[in-house]
């Protein structure tokens, strides 16, 4: 019997909007199985469709019902929202609630769940009147350095945490520090959690030799968010161009302005701005890079960084702990701490970096080993047990089994 899964989230499946949040969406109506159904509430960025009456979209090898429920012009999404009639999740809930019966009608079946990505949506997954799995993919904290109105309303995002983590049938957590987190705050969520990293489609990001080249080449995909750090990630880039007497470049994917940042100004002339890139687009980048950085003060698990791991290429980045078990110095790149002074950090980054173009050039690192670390994080490997877990929300498994002690069903 087919299921039918509704997703939640302020996207147009035609448009440019990238995040990793966006690609776990994307993954999830591009790759469900064949007994699984897909309608994706979204918005429309073209300004052509009727906001309310659903669309056929054929996406990759499958087809999926499309409602969308706001206008946001694709110039209005890449940037942070500065106040509340901005935000594109704002407009994007209160169009789905203008048009929650198209929504509940168009989702019911026998078996049908609900995925929400973002805690404002919890009380429209309610509405919609079928179990939720609620992921949560971030563990930012109020003193956190934030582009979004999150920070300036963070009473609110408490809030709507605390009532879509109640109303959410499932919580699925991308990394384990989030459970931790409950634990010591909410331990009646921890029952009803489990962890679940965001996927990499291992079939889209082969590996492939490191391009035969002494110039150095460093990737980054995603937004340019202030959590990021990009001043930290330009300095150091500054740095690199200058200590390899100029052979060296930055390659940006995304469609964010880094003008906004002074930093950006000395790293213009060897920055390839490479804008919106579909997977397809963003492994060829990754496959003619050498390495790829994070700065963030704080992540859930960045698909891109699963991204550049499973196409053969090393990361350099700030150490959080769910980075651990997949940037491993000597075999996949390397960690370090954040220092108090940016200068400092700067420095050892650029320090790692030359060290880790050198292990190249010399034939020290292997991209089918660093490739390897990807492997458990794949589409292959994790993507049916999130949708096995909405099969057995629709038969009426709420999910109160007991965990195991690392957080994963026991």
């Amino acid at each position: 019997m087919t299921h039918r899964l509704t997703l939640l989230h302020p996207i147009d499946p035609r448009g440019s909007k990238v995040g990793g949040i966006e690609t776990h969406v994307r993954l999830m109506y591009e790759r469900h199985p064949a007994d699984f159904s897909v309608l994706l509430v979204g918005i429309d960025e073209r300004g052509d469709l009727e906001l309310g009456k659903p669309i056929r979209l054929a996406v990759g090898e499958r087809t999926i019902d499309f409602l969308p429920v706001a206008h946001v012009p694709d110039a209005e999404i890449h940037s942070a929202a500065k106040r509340l009639t901005q935000s594109v999740t704002l407009r994007f809930a209160l169009g789905a609630l203008r048009h929650i019966r198209a929504i509940r009608r168009l989702g019911e079946g026998p078996n049908a769940t609900t995925e929400l990505q973002r805690f404002e949506l919890g009380l429209l997954g309610r509405l919609i009147g079928r179990p939720v799995v609620q992921i949560v993919h971030g563990e930012g904290s109020r003193k956190d350095r934030m582009d979004s109105l999150i920070r300036r309303f963070w009473y609110v995002n408490l809030l709507n945490e605390r009532i879509a983590l109640s109303l959410a049938s499932r919580i699925v957590c991308v990394n384990g520090n989030i459970i931790e987190r409950f634990r010591r705050i909410a331990p009646h969520f921890v029952r009803k959690s489990e962890l679940l990293t965001v996927s990499v489609d291992m079939d889209r990001f082969e590996a492939a030799p490191f391009p035969p080249t002494d110039i150095f080449r460093i990737a980054f995909a995603g937004r340019l968010d202030a959590f990021k750090d990009p001043p930290l990630m330009f300095e150091t880039m500054r740095r690199l161009h200058a200590a390899l007497g100029g052979r060296f470049v930055f390659d940006y994917v995304g469609t964010s302005d880094p003008h906004r940042y002074a930093e950006f100004a000395a790293i213009k002339p060897f920055t390839v701005r490479h804008g919106f890139q579909d997977a397809a687009g963003v492994a060829a980048i990754l496959r003619g890079a050498h390495a790829g950085i994070l700065t963030s003060f704080f992540e859930g698990m960045p698909c891109y960084l699963l991204e550049t791991l499973s196409s053969g290429r090393p990361m350099g980045a700030i150490r959080l702990p769910q980075f651990d078990p997949l940037v491993v110095d000597g075999e996949s790149g390397f960690l370090i701490e954040r220092g108090e002074a940016g200068d400092d950090t700067a420095s050892r980054l650029t320090e790692h970096f030359l060290a880790l173009f050198r292990a190249i050039a010399a034939g020290q690192l292997d991209p089918a080993m660093i490739r390897r670390k990807a492997v458990p994080y794949s589409t292959a490997v994790q993507m049916p047990r999130l949708f096995e877990r909405h099969r057995s929300l629709a038969a009426g498994d709420r999910g109160d089994g007991k965990l195991a002690g690392n957080g994963r069903l026991a």
